[in-house]
């Protein structure tokens, strides 16, 4: 049992995308004696030094989380770490220069890997610090795929029935160059139109060369995607057509399709399980949802019209591994209409299943959360009587933060800007404490007999979760 004063900080930077998972693994620290704050990533961050002695859960290891990580631990807290992105990776060398950042790293005490795959990249790095624990836990993402996991979407999946009826679901990725602020794609347009394009921050970590062929890739894919939307609708006139956008896509071109078009609709509502449980099939390009679906037994198709093998054998291959392909829109079609048809399912066999295995642990056995708290259960209690930072180091960290809270107050005023409070707002708009104590009841229940575990809200964007 961890020690009564120990907590979780858990950061939810894309609420749509980590708030169901991250409640889960709260939840299975609460059953334990461990307390989360949970809540948006930006006031976690923001209040980093309002915070009792605690073990912050990193999302990434970014060079741009160094400051907050000094900081964090300068006050006293302990940093463990996933990378949310390293499922579906971008080559080793541009993935470290681009994901991870050996100041970042430092200031960790655990990892967390996906699966086998993550782990030996990280092993790979030539600056990652040896002593540094790596556990292949699996991710809390994957623990809402498994069986016993997805009835907590059981009410989702019968109300998208109810509004969508039956529908093909088309998964979009192209915020490398579709995202709704500008800054965040791989290139920014320029005034002028015999000027070089200026790299946006998706670039950050490559090659000029790279990033313009991704985003010419990207964008090639992104053009047939918008035809094939109103295609599809033609081609079955007895499914609806749901484009999933990702979550900081702008909805801009699909609303125009959908505008045009009877039966398209365009939702990035709630997370993408109950979605995908809930329709017939999924297209997508290079998106971790085919993996996803991929555990769920969801037949899933890349729509491979545009062919780049420099970034689909490699930045895509897992994706393109575990669904069908297909390369022009016959083939979609066809292979649609047998799935309608009940001729084919979802991409199966051997050698997709020792691709998975390799890439996601804790398919089956103790759930990822498990594994994960079995880690930070033991910390916690050490930390109460571990010696603290020096008192130097603690007036640093909290002038540190309270510098970083004003910075940020002053950027959230900036209409447009990444770090404005409408940007924030799209990623974690507002949730009542009646909808967190729904979804907390549900994960108790499937989870079985345990304590009541009580939630309280701490600001507008921060709750305590306690066993």
């Amino acid at each position: 049992m961890a020690a009564p004063n120990a907590f979780l900080l858990i950061p939810v930077e894309n609420q749509v995308r980590e708030l169901d998972a991250k409640l889960l693994l709260a939840c299975v620290a609460a059953r334990r004696g461990l307390s989360s704050y949970i809540g948006s990533k930006r006031d976690v961050d923001d209040r980093i030094a309002s915070f009792p002695r605690s073990i912050y859960i990193a999302k990434s290891l970014l060079h741009g989380h160094r400051k907050l990580f000094r900081t964090a631990r300068q006050l006293g807290h302990e940093i463990v770490a996933w990378d949310e992105d390293s499922l579906v990776h971008l080559p080793a060398e541009t993935y470290y220069s681009r994901r991870l950042s050996p100041v970042s790293i430092a200031c960790v005490s655990q990892l967390f890997a996906w699966g086998e795959d993550n782990a030996e990249l990280w092993r790979r790095y030539p600056k990652m610090p040896p002593q540094i624990p790596i556990h292949v836990t699996g991710n809390p993402r994957n623990d809402l795929l498994r069986t016993e996991i997805q009835p907590y979407y059981q009410d989702e999946v019968d109300g998208i029935r109810r509004d969508h009826g039956e529908f093909i679901l088309v998964n979009t990725n192209f915020n490398h160059v579709n995202s709704f602020s500008p800054i965040r794609r791989l290139f920014l347009s320029s005034a002028a139109s015999d000027a070089a394009p200026t790299p946006g921050r998706a670039s950050r970590g490559m090659s000029r060369e790279y990033a313009e062929g991704l985003r010419n890739h990207k964008q090639s894919i992104f053009e047939h995607f918008q035809e094939m939307i109103p295609a599809l609708e033609a081609e079955f006139p007895d499914q609806t057509i749901v484009v999933r956008p990702h979550p900081v896509e702008s909805h801009e071109v699909y609303d125009r399709i959908a505008q045009k078009c009877k039966r398209v609709r365009v939702s990035n509502q709630g997370n993408v399980v109950p979605w995908l449980m809930a329709c017939k099939a999924v297209v997508l390009n290079g998106c971790t949802t085919s993996v996803e679906a991929y555990a769920m037994g969801v037949p899933a198709i890349s729509y491979r019209a545009a062919v780049n093998e420099t970034y689909d054998d490699d930045f895509y291959r897992l994706p393109n591994r575990l669904s069908h392909q297909c390369f022009d829109f016959n083939e979609l079609c066809q292979t649609i209409g047998n799935i309608l048809a009940g001729k084919l399912g979802a991409a199966d066999g051997a050698e997709r299943n020792a691709v998975a295995v390799h890439h996601l642990a804790a398919m089956d056995g103790p759930l990822a959360c498990e594994r994960i708290v079995d880690v930070v259960e033991k910390m916690a209690a050490r930390l109460p009587m571990a010696p603290k930072p020096a008192l130097t180091d603690r007036i640093a960290g909290w002038c540190s933060a309270n510098k970083r809270l004003v910075w940020r107050r002053s950027k959230s005023r900036d209409a447009g800007e990444h770090k404005s409070m409408e940007h924030h707002r799209k990623k974690n708009p507002a949730i009542s404490d009646a909808d967190l104590h729904r979804r907390l009841k549900k994960f108790q229940e499937l989870l079985g007999a345990g304590g009541d575990i009580g939630l309280e809200r701490m600001n507008a964007d921060i709750f305590r979760i306690a066993g």
